[in-house]
């Protein structure tokens, strides 16, 4: 998701112009997660679904193991470190709109009746790494893709 205010799209629009990168609130926790992850646990929601409407037809979340919740700062700090070439971060000190500053979700339910477990990255840390890399590599293979290279 490339839009406005988001963290991942912002660090990255933001360490490629070569100016610090503002937050809003680097203390606030978040879930973490690939939309990948996401994405399987709804299909296997559809599957169940299909066969047996009632007995799945209720609420359900799916997102990231408990430990991967962390704030903003971490993130920042660990892709700024990556990218290298001077990228920063700072506090964003203009007034903001509320927001919560702790967002976890709860998908023991889809664990334990689903049997469903995030699968694309399994740390935090590891993810942050291989974020870095793949939006790299996106954007290569993007630009070469413009001028009819092949990467």
């Amino acid at each position: 998701d490339w839009s406005e205010d988001r963290l991942i799209a912002d660090l990255v629009r933001g360490f490629g112009s070569g100016l610090p990168v503002l937050i809003r609130a680097p203390r606030a926790v978040r879930p973490w997660q690939h939309v990948l992850d996401a994405l399987s646990g709804y299909l296997l929601l559809a599957e169940r679904l299909y066969a047996e409407p009632v007995r799945y037809g209720e609420g359900w979340n799916f997102g990231p193991p408990a430990e991967d919740a962390t704030e903003v700062r971490p993130i920042a700090e660990r892709m700024a470190a990556r990218w290298g070439d001077g990228a920063s971060w700072q506090l964003d000190r203009a007034p903001q709109p509320h927001e919560a500053t702790y967002l976890k979700l709860d998908c023991s339910k889809a664990r334990s009746r689903l049997h469903w477990q995030p699968r694309c990255v399994s740390s935090l840390a590891a993810w942050t790494c291989c974020s870095v890399r793949w939006v790299t590599e996106t954007i290569v293979i993007f630009l070469l893709s413009k001028t009819g290279q092949k990467g």
